[in-house]
Protein backbone atom coordinates (compact mmCIF):
# COMPACT_ATOMS: atom_id res chain seq x y z
CA UNK A 1 0.00 0.00 0.00
CA UNK A 2 1.52 3.35 -1.08
CA UNK A 3 0.75 5.97 1.74
CA UNK A 4 1.10 10.60 1.14
CA UNK A 5 1.69 11.95 4.71
CA UNK A 6 1.39 15.92 4.34
CA UNK A 7 1.88 17.46 7.67
CA UNK A 8 4.07 20.53 8.06
CA UNK A 9 5.32 19.60 11.71
CA UNK A 10 8.31 17.25 11.01
CA UNK A 11 7.78 15.22 14.78
CA UNK A 12 4.39 14.69 13.45
CA UNK A 13 5.09 13.41 10.37
CA UNK A 14 7.70 10.88 11.61
CA UNK A 15 5.78 9.72 14.37
CA UNK A 16 3.11 9.04 12.36
CA UNK A 17 4.75 7.17 9.49
CA UNK A 18 6.02 5.14 12.14
CA UNK A 19 2.76 4.23 13.81
CA UNK A 20 1.39 3.23 10.13
CA UNK A 21 4.43 1.08 9.77
CA UNK A 22 4.23 -0.24 13.06
CA UNK A 23 0.59 -1.37 11.85
CA UNK A 24 1.37 -2.83 8.37
CA UNK A 25 5.30 -3.44 7.43
CA UNK A 26 4.37 -3.77 3.45
CA UNK A 27 3.45 0.24 3.84
CA UNK A 28 5.19 2.48 1.81
CA UNK A 29 5.20 5.82 2.67
CA UNK A 30 5.59 7.68 -0.73
CA UNK A 31 6.54 10.99 0.31
CA UNK A 32 6.47 13.10 2.82
CA UNK A 33 5.02 16.85 1.93
CA UNK A 34 4.87 20.34 4.60
CA UNK A 35 2.72 22.84 2.80
CA UNK A 36 -0.03 23.05 0.31
CA UNK A 37 2.54 24.25 -2.68
CA UNK A 38 4.95 21.50 -2.67
CA UNK A 39 1.30 19.27 -2.26
CA UNK A 40 0.15 20.08 -5.56
CA UNK A 41 3.39 20.10 -6.96
CA UNK A 42 3.48 16.45 -6.05
CA UNK A 43 0.12 15.46 -7.05
CA UNK A 44 -0.11 16.92 -10.41
CA UNK A 45 3.35 14.55 -11.36
CA UNK A 46 2.86 11.22 -9.49
CA UNK A 47 0.29 8.63 -9.56
CA UNK A 48 -2.18 9.10 -6.33
CA UNK A 49 -1.41 7.21 -3.87
CA UNK A 50 -3.28 4.49 -1.99
CA UNK A 51 -4.35 7.00 0.49
CA UNK A 52 -3.20 10.47 2.11
CA UNK A 53 -2.78 11.19 5.73
CA UNK A 54 -3.82 15.40 5.33
CA UNK A 55 -3.24 17.99 7.94
CA UNK A 56 -5.68 20.55 8.04
CA UNK A 57 -3.93 23.71 8.98
CA UNK A 58 -0.38 23.62 6.97
CA UNK A 59 2.04 26.39 7.14
CA UNK A 60 0.62 28.68 3.99
CA UNK A 61 -3.09 27.63 4.85
CA UNK A 62 -5.85 25.05 4.91
CA UNK A 63 -5.24 22.41 3.19
CA UNK A 64 -8.75 22.65 1.36
CA UNK A 65 -7.14 24.63 -1.26
CA UNK A 66 -5.07 21.55 -2.31
CA UNK A 67 -8.73 20.14 -3.56
CA UNK A 68 -9.32 23.30 -5.68
CA UNK A 69 -5.86 23.06 -7.80
CA UNK A 70 -5.72 19.51 -8.15
CA UNK A 71 -8.38 16.19 -8.72
CA UNK A 72 -8.06 13.61 -5.40
CA UNK A 73 -9.95 10.79 -6.06
CA UNK A 74 -8.32 8.41 -3.36
CA UNK A 75 -9.07 8.32 0.13
CA UNK A 76 -8.18 10.69 2.67
CA UNK A 77 -7.34 10.68 6.45
CA UNK A 78 -7.68 14.17 7.80
CA UNK A 79 -5.11 15.08 10.62
CA UNK A 80 -5.86 18.16 13.40
CA UNK A 81 -5.78 19.40 16.53
CA UNK A 82 -9.15 20.88 16.16
CA UNK A 83 -11.99 19.88 18.26
CA UNK A 84 -14.35 16.65 17.17
CA UNK A 85 -17.52 19.03 17.00
CA UNK A 86 -16.05 21.29 14.02
CA UNK A 87 -14.88 17.91 12.18
CA UNK A 88 -18.77 16.35 12.55
CA UNK A 89 -19.31 17.22 8.65
CA UNK A 90 -16.00 15.22 7.74
CA UNK A 91 -17.55 11.64 8.13
CA UNK A 92 -18.95 10.88 4.92
CA UNK A 93 -17.93 8.26 2.75
CA UNK A 94 -13.93 7.33 2.91
CA UNK A 95 -13.18 10.27 4.49
CA UNK A 96 -12.18 10.03 7.81
CA UNK A 97 -10.60 12.43 10.47
CA UNK A 98 -7.62 11.49 13.59
CA UNK A 99 -7.55 14.17 16.57
CA UNK A 100 -3.76 15.08 17.44
CA UNK A 101 -1.81 13.70 18.98
CA UNK A 102 -2.81 10.78 17.25
CA UNK A 103 -4.17 7.68 19.39
CA UNK A 104 -3.00 4.36 18.24
CA UNK A 105 -6.51 2.79 18.43
CA UNK A 106 -7.88 5.84 16.41
CA UNK A 107 -5.42 5.42 13.70
CA UNK A 108 -6.16 1.60 13.68
CA UNK A 109 -9.62 1.91 13.03
CA UNK A 110 -8.70 4.40 10.50
CA UNK A 111 -6.72 2.24 8.73
CA UNK A 112 -9.37 -0.61 8.72
CA UNK A 113 -11.93 1.60 7.31
CA UNK A 114 -9.52 2.13 4.47
CA UNK A 115 -9.02 -1.65 4.05
CA UNK A 116 -12.87 -2.40 3.96
CA UNK A 117 -13.22 0.12 1.45
CA UNK A 118 -11.03 -1.25 -0.77
CA UNK A 119 -11.33 -5.06 0.16
CA UNK A 120 -14.99 -3.87 -1.48
CA UNK A 121 -14.10 -2.22 -4.16
CA UNK A 122 -15.81 0.60 -3.57
CA UNK A 123 -14.52 3.50 -5.20
CA UNK A 124 -13.51 6.33 -3.20
CA UNK A 125 -15.51 9.95 -4.08
CA UNK A 126 -13.87 12.88 -3.31
CA UNK A 127 -14.86 15.33 -0.82
CA UNK A 128 -17.76 17.02 -2.18
CA UNK A 129 -17.58 20.90 -2.61
CA UNK A 130 -20.44 22.15 0.00
CA UNK A 131 -18.97 18.97 2.69
CA UNK A 132 -15.90 21.18 2.28
CA UNK A 133 -17.19 24.87 2.47
CA UNK A 134 -18.91 23.74 5.25
CA UNK A 135 -15.53 22.52 7.27
CA UNK A 136 -14.18 25.14 6.15
CA UNK A 137 -16.50 27.79 7.64
CA UNK A 138 -16.71 25.40 11.00
CA UNK A 139 -12.89 25.70 11.22
CA UNK A 140 -12.56 29.61 10.64
CA UNK A 141 -15.89 31.52 12.13
CA UNK A 142 -16.09 33.21 15.15
CA UNK A 143 -19.30 32.66 17.91
CA UNK A 144 -21.75 34.82 18.78
CA UNK A 145 -20.18 36.78 21.95
CA UNK A 146 -23.04 39.07 23.05
CA UNK A 147 -26.71 39.96 22.87
CA UNK A 148 -28.49 43.46 21.92
CA UNK A 149 -31.36 42.91 24.17
CA UNK A 150 -34.17 45.65 24.50
CA UNK A 151 -35.22 46.44 28.55
CA UNK A 152 -37.99 48.98 28.26
CA UNK A 153 -36.53 52.32 27.09
CA UNK A 154 -32.97 50.56 27.05
CA UNK A 155 -30.93 48.57 25.22
CA UNK A 156 -28.07 46.40 27.06
CA UNK A 157 -25.95 43.72 26.02
CA UNK A 158 -25.88 39.85 27.61
CA UNK A 159 -22.39 37.90 27.18
CA UNK A 160 -23.68 34.46 25.68
CA UNK A 161 -21.74 33.11 29.38
CA UNK A 162 -25.24 34.37 30.86
CA UNK A 163 -27.45 32.72 28.81
CA UNK A 164 -28.75 29.52 30.46
CA UNK A 165 -31.23 28.76 27.26
CA UNK A 166 -33.20 29.70 24.51
CA UNK A 167 -36.73 29.46 23.45
CA UNK A 168 -39.31 30.01 21.14
CA UNK A 169 -43.09 30.68 22.12
CA UNK A 170 -45.84 32.14 19.34
CA UNK A 171 -43.25 33.19 16.56
CA UNK A 172 -41.15 34.88 19.59
CA UNK A 173 -37.60 33.94 20.56
CA UNK A 174 -36.50 34.51 24.10
CA UNK A 175 -33.36 34.30 26.35
CA UNK A 176 -33.19 33.47 29.32
CA UNK A 177 -29.94 34.43 31.62
CA UNK A 178 -28.57 33.37 34.84
CA UNK A 179 -30.15 35.90 36.76
CA UNK A 180 -33.34 34.54 35.49
CA UNK A 181 -34.41 37.28 33.31
CA UNK A 182 -35.78 37.17 29.88
CA UNK A 183 -35.47 39.28 26.79
CA UNK A 184 -36.87 38.30 23.57
CA UNK A 185 -34.30 38.71 20.63
CA UNK A 186 -34.40 38.82 16.88
CA UNK A 187 -33.28 35.58 15.99
CA UNK A 188 -34.99 32.51 15.47
CA UNK A 189 -33.71 29.34 17.24
CA UNK A 190 -32.48 27.98 13.17
CA UNK A 191 -30.55 31.42 13.22
CA UNK A 192 -29.33 30.86 16.51
CA UNK A 193 -27.74 27.38 16.28
CA UNK A 194 -25.66 28.44 13.54
CA UNK A 195 -24.43 31.71 15.69
CA UNK A 196 -23.82 29.91 18.88
CA UNK A 197 -21.23 27.90 19.96
CA UNK A 198 -21.64 24.24 20.00
CA UNK A 199 -19.44 23.21 22.81
CA UNK A 200 -21.40 25.55 24.61
CA UNK A 201 -24.86 25.34 23.72
CA UNK A 202 -27.72 22.36 21.94
CA UNK A 203 -30.51 22.51 20.57
CA UNK A 204 -32.97 19.62 22.10
CA UNK A 205 -35.65 20.07 20.10
CA UNK A 206 -37.88 22.56 18.05
CA UNK A 207 -38.31 25.00 20.86
CA UNK A 208 -35.46 24.85 22.94
CA UNK A 209 -31.64 25.56 22.49
CA UNK A 210 -30.09 24.78 26.23
CA UNK A 211 -26.23 25.58 27.92
CA UNK A 212 -24.22 23.01 29.41
CA UNK A 213 -24.82 24.80 32.98
CA UNK A 214 -28.51 25.45 32.67
CA UNK A 215 -28.84 21.56 32.66
CA UNK A 216 -29.96 20.12 36.91
CA UNK A 217 -31.50 17.37 36.05
CA UNK A 218 -32.00 14.41 33.05
CA UNK A 219 -34.50 11.77 33.58
CA UNK A 220 -35.11 8.73 31.32
CA UNK A 221 -38.66 9.53 29.68
CA UNK A 222 -41.03 7.53 27.41
CA UNK A 223 -39.99 6.32 23.99
CA UNK A 224 -36.07 6.55 24.25
CA UNK A 225 -36.43 10.01 25.15
CA UNK A 226 -34.65 12.36 27.70
CA UNK A 227 -36.31 14.80 29.99
CA UNK A 228 -35.17 18.12 31.41
CA UNK A 229 -34.63 20.08 34.38
CA UNK A 230 -33.58 23.40 33.83
CA UNK A 231 -32.71 26.24 35.88
CA UNK A 232 -34.97 29.33 36.19
CA UNK A 233 -37.14 27.18 34.19
CA UNK A 234 -41.05 26.13 35.25
CA UNK A 235 -41.83 24.02 31.87
CA UNK A 236 -42.41 20.39 32.80
CA UNK A 237 -41.95 19.02 29.50
CA UNK A 238 -38.84 19.85 27.99
CA UNK A 239 -37.89 17.01 26.42
CA UNK A 240 -34.73 16.16 24.15
CA UNK A 241 -35.71 14.44 20.84
CA UNK A 242 -35.75 11.10 20.65
CA UNK A 243 -33.56 11.66 17.37
CA UNK A 244 -31.34 13.73 19.48
CA UNK A 245 -30.53 11.92 22.19
CA UNK A 246 -27.41 9.65 20.75
CA UNK A 247 -26.10 13.25 19.89
CA UNK A 248 -26.69 14.84 22.89
CA UNK A 249 -25.31 12.48 25.37
CA UNK A 250 -22.13 12.60 22.84
CA UNK A 251 -22.27 16.40 23.66
CA UNK A 252 -22.38 15.97 27.48
CA UNK A 253 -19.86 13.36 27.57
CA UNK A 254 -17.13 15.65 25.05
Amino acid sequence: MNILIIEDEKLAANRLSGLIKSLDETVKIVGTLDSIKTSVAWLSSNPLPDLVFMDIQLADGLSFEIFNQVVISCPVIFTTAFDEYALRAFKVNSIDYLLKPIDPDELSRAMEKFRNLHHESSKPESMAAPVMDRVLQMLTRSFKNRFLVRAGEHIKTIPVEQVTFFYSMEKATFLNTIENKEYDIDYTLEELEGLLNPELFFRINRKYIVSMGAIRDIINYTNSRLKLKLVNSTDNEIIVSREKVTEFKNWLDR
